[in-house]
């Protein structure tokens, strides 16, 4: 991953709001997870459009805080999820 990687979910994933339960769910075959406020903000910009780059600054605009210091956190984050395959770098 680089700073001009552009996160995608992958075909087989969705964001879909769940009304009973009042939340956001990332739905993939066989699993339900459930981000949380901060982990939603990401996954919503992983949309083929924004870079990494362009996620950290926009966070960073977002909750106020130095695109360096949250780098490591939101960068983790990215592989992590590309890890369980439901999103692609």
């Amino acid at each position: 991953m680089t700073a001009s990687s552009i996160p995608v979910l992958k075909r087989h994933v969705r964001l879909q709001y769940d009304p009973v339960r009042q939340a956001w769910a990332l739905l993939s075959p066989e699993k339900v997870f459930w981000p949380d406020e901060i982990s939603l903000d990401i996954l919503r910009l992983c949309d083929g459009k924004h870079s990494v780059r362009q996620i950290l600054d926009h966070l960073a605009s977002v909750y106020e805080a130095p695109p360096e210091e949250i780098a490591e956190d939101v960068e983790g984050f990215l592989q992590e999820w590309s890890d369980r395959s439901l999103v692609t770098l």
